[in-house]
């Protein structure tokens, strides 16, 4: 999986806990290490996951090693993004994107 630094990475195991239970709104990046817009989105990701740390959680979860988690959400394509708010998704974003539009994107779920 291609780490973003400050981005916490979540499991079939953990995904319940720290994404459906979390008080934040959660971005999960579905992500894999075959997939090159991931790299681009990586940097992204850790600036965002420094610049909104009190207002947005953001987690990534590697779909070659999770199965369980990326079937439940019908995941097909990497990346995907996906806003999770008082645990239910409520956003979903395909592929990699420059940091305004991403912020442009998730401007109605960050508190």
């Amino acid at each position: 999986m291609i780490k973003a630094a400050g981005v916490d990475e979540v499991t079939d195991e953990t995904f319940a806990d720290v994404v459906r239970g979390s008080a934040l709104p959660v971005l999960v990046e579905f992500t894999a290490d075959w997939c090159g817009p991931c790299r681009q989105l990586a940097p992204v990701l850790s600036a965002m996951a420094a610049e909104e740390a009190d207002r947005l959680k953001i987690v990534q979860l590697d779909v070659d090693r999770n199965p369980a988690t990326t079937a439940q959400y019908g995941v097909l394509s990497m990346p995907t993004l996906m806003v999770f708010v008082d645990g239910e998704p409520v956003k979903s974003m395909v592929g990699a994107r420059p940091k305004r539009r991403l912020q442009q994107e998730l401007a109605d779920v960050i508190r």
